[in-house]
């Protein structure tokens, strides 16, 4: 079968590879669609530290059933729509006695730690197997990043009340926007693009902030979600935040970061980190995709396999104007 790998820094090739069969336990699924991440294009860049090489990428992914090994449990049916939980969970470190299997020590995902999905099949337990619902095909692999930015709402606590920042208006951070407009709260989008705050005050933000402009106007926010990983962004969330606020940490920076810790305690800050995704939180994002929203603009383009290498150059050259690639594997 076809299968995209990238086999060092800055080459990425389709190959063939070995057809799975689904054991005991495991469900077959054929790939529609799986998406280019930030994580793939620093895979593809040689700055992905959780990366050996050669490496298949997809943790994004829109796929349906077609076979079925033994020992699954009858809902599920051949020809069904799906996506992936991309992630494991080792059942015995601190975050999973706790239930938080998201965060586990020793987590490994889809395209990162392990190869992923960008290929013609995969194989996974049938636990890790998620029905879409009513989600147009096109759009099944935009679930999994989109449950990245709830699961960020989740972990802030947001509510009606508050007034909600969202520094970074990628795809994760627009999931957080999205969450945070569901539960009511007036959201401040914050981004250096034009094309970024457009999108987000469609979404639904209240203000569309260029964050490389004077803060004028704006009330405090009570929430700040950190969707960027950078000094700067970091710095902004601490400053920016309400007394008594509470910061939500996605981004992943490069470097480390010297902050004005003494605004943790003059503010009584909460801050938090945000990992992954959990179960609710793709079943959240399934319900608010099956609605009937238009999320043509979250998709930048679709490819054909075999002009990944060509996509991923464009991408690293021009990274901030990109949302999500999707390689498109079948109809």
């Amino acid at each position: 079968m076809k299968t995209l790998q990238i086999v060092q820094p800055g080459v990425i090739r389709l190959t063939d590879t070995p057809e799975p069969a689904p054991g005991p336990g495991e469900i077959k699924v054929k790939i529609h669609y799986a998406g280019f991440c930030g994580s793939d294009l620093n895979t593809f860049r040689g700055a992905n530290a959780m990366v050996s090489y050669p490496r298949i990428p997809g943790h994004e992914i829109g796929a349906s059933i077609e076979a079925l090994g033994s020992d699954v449990p009858d809902t599920f049916k051949p020809g069904q729509i799906v996506t992936l939980n991309p992630y494991t969970s080792c059942g015995k470190c601190a975050s999973c006695r706790r239930g938080r299997h998201n965060a586990c020590e020793n987590n490994e995902t889809l395209g990162v730690q392990r190869d992923g999905a960008m290929k013609e099949f995969i194989c996974v337990p049938w636990q890790k197997v998620i029905p879409c619902g009513e989600v147009p095909l096109k759009y099944t692999a935009l679930i999994e990043p989109m449950s990245v930015g709830f699961h960020a709402a989740n972990r802030g606590r947001i509510t009606k009340d508050d007034v909600v920042m969202v520094i970074g208006c990628g795809m994760v951070g627009l999931g957080a926007l999205v969450s945070a407009v569901q539960r009511g709260a007036t959201v401040i989008a914050a981004d250096i693009d034009p094309v970024k705050l457009e999108l987000a005050r469609k979404l639904g933000a209240a203000y569309a902030y260029n964050s490389s402009t004077e803060w004028e106007g704006l009330p405090d926010p009570d929430v700040v979600i950190e969707a960027v990983g950078s000094v700067p962004t970091y710095r902004m969330a601490v400053e920016r935040v309400a007394f008594t606020g509470r910061i939500v940490c996605i981004g992943y920076a490069k470097t480390d970061v010297s902050l004005p810790t003494s605004l943790f305690v003059k503010k009584e800050l909460d801050i938090m980190g945000s990992r992954n995704a959990t179960p609710e939180d793709f079943s959240d994002v399934i319900s608010y995709l099956s609605s009937g929203v238009d999320a043509d603009a979250f998709v930048s383009d679709i490819i054909d396999p075999k002009d990944a290498q060509d996509a991923l150059e464009k991408w690293n050259a021009n990274p901030g104007k990109v949302f999500r690639i999707l390689t498109k594997w079948a109809i």
